[in-house]
C-alpha cells in the first residue's frame, strides 16, 4: 500500500473525508498527539485500526466528536458531571468515560458497555468530523508499544505501507495523550493521566476524584479496562530504559558508571559526562509533555541500549509525564 504524506488543504480533506467514508484508516494530527481514525460506528472499519497498528483487541479506542449532537448520538446517558467537564475542557485534551450507545459496536469498546469520548482542539480533524458526519474512533498513529507520534514523521516511520494516508499538521502542542476519567461509577476515575490534571477536575465536578491503580501499577494481564494506555506494553523505545528516583548527584554518578543514555532534564545535561537525551526542564512539567515522546523516538535514533530516565514530578502535568516513562520502563524504577 502507498501511504500519502500530504500537509492540510482542501483536496487533502476531501481525500481524508472520501478515505474514512469508504472504510479506510487515516492518521490525523490532534492537539495531544497523531491518531489513526476510522469510522467509528463501523466495526470493519475499526478493525482496520487494530490491524494497521497491531494493536491487541481489548484494548478499547476512543470516540471523537465535533459538537454536543453527536454526544447524544454515542453516549447512553450523559450525566450533568459529563456536561460540566465537557464545557470546561471541551474541545481539548479530556476523554470522559460513558455508557455507550447501540451505535458504537463491540470492537470499538473492547465488549464493555462503556467508550471514550473526547472533542478534540485540532481543526483539521473537527472539520472531518463535521464533514463526513460520522465519530471517529482513534488511538495513536504508531505501531502498538511504540512511544505516540508528536509529529508525521514518526506516524510516516511507523505506518508507511500499511495506511492509505497522514494528515501533517505540524508538532502536536500538548504532547501526551489526553485524560481519561470514567463518569460510569458513584465516584469518578481517573484512568489515564494527561494535560488535564485530577485537581482540575475536582475543582469542576466540587467532589473526590479517585485515581486508577492502573496509573501507577502494573494490572493483572486478564483484568479488563476501561481506557487505553492500561495494559500491554506502551510508549518503549528499543533500548531498556529505566526510572531512577534520585538526587542529580546521585543519578549523575548511577548514569556515568553504568554506561547508560541520560534521559535527562535540559539543564542536565550540561553537567554530565555521558551522551544524554533531555525530555524537558527541570520544573517544567507541560514542557516534558511535550518533549517525552519525542525523546523516546530519539533514543532509538542514536542507537542508545539503556536508558536511565531521571523520575520527574507526580504533580499535576508531571503525572502524566510519570505515567509514560513508567511504561516505557515497563515498571522499572531505581530508587537511590
Amino acid at each position: 500500500m502507498e501511504t500519502l504524506l500530504a500537509k492540510p488543504s482542501k483536496e487533502m480533506v476531501d481525500k481524508a473525508c472520501e478515505l474514512i467514508s469508504s472504510r479506510q484508516v487515516v492518521a490525523l494530527p490532534t492537539e495531544t498527539v497523531y491518531g489513526l481514525f476510522a469510522d467509528a460506528t463501523d466495526s470493519v472499519a475499526c478493525e482496520n485500526i487494530f490491524k494497521a497498528k497491531e494493536r491487541p483487541m481489548d484494548n478499547p479506542l476512543i470516540v471523537h466528536i465535533c459538537d454536543y449532537k453527536m454526544l447524544e448520538r454515542v453516549a447512553a446517558e450523559i450525566p450533568e458531571d459529563a456536561m460540566k467537564l465537557a464545557e470546561a475542557f471541551w474541545p481539548g485534551p479530556l476523554t470522559i468515560i460513558l455508557r455507550k450507545t447501540a451505535l458504537i459496536p463491540d470492537e470499538v469498546s473492547a465488549g464493555l458497555d462503556t467508550v471514550g469520548i473526547r472533542m478534540p482542539q485540532n481543526p483539521v480533524i473537527l472539520e472531518i468530523i463535521s464533514r463526513t458526519g460520522l465519530p471517529l474512533a482513534g488511538p495513536s498513529a504508531n505501531r502498538s508499544g511504540r512511544p505516540s507520534p508528536t509529529n508525521a514523521k514518526y506516524v510516516y516511520e511507523d505506518l508507511k505501507g500499511r495506511i492509505p494516508m497522514i494528515v501533517d499538521g505540524g508538532s502536536c502542542g500538548v504532547g501526551v495523550e489526553s485524560t481519561v476519567v470514567s463518569l460510569a461509577t458513584e465516584t469518578p476515575v481517573i484512568f489515564r493521566p494527561g494535560f488535564v490534571t485530577q485537581s482540575q477536575i475536582s475543582e469542576v465536578l466540587g467532589k473526590e476524584v479517585q485515581l486508577s491503580k492502573g496509573i501507577t501499577e502494573e494490572l493483572m494481564k486478564d483484568e479488563k479496562v476501561l481506557s487505553p494506555g492500561l495494559k500491554h506494553k506502551h510508549y518503549a523505545p528499543k533500548c531498556e530504559v529505566t526510572i531512577i528516583n534520585a538526587s542529580f548527584e546521585k543519578y549523575k554518578e548511577k548514569v556515568e558508571a553504568d554506561g547508560a543514555v541520560a534521559l535527562c532534564f535540559e539543564e542536565y545535561i550540561p553537567k554530565l559526562n555521558c551522551q544524554a537525551v533531555a525530555y524537558g526542564r527541570e520544573n517544567d512539567s507541560a514542557s516534558q509533555a511535550v518533549g517525552i515522546f519525542t525523546a523516546l523516538r530519539r533514543l532509538d535514533e542514536i542507537g542508545a541500549q539503556k536508558a536511565y530516565a531521571i523520575m520527574p514530578s507526580m504533580d499535576g502535568v508531571g503525572l502524566a509525564v510519570y505515567n509514560r516513562l513508567l511504561r516505557s520502563a515497563e515498571f522499572r524504577v531505581v530508587n537511590l
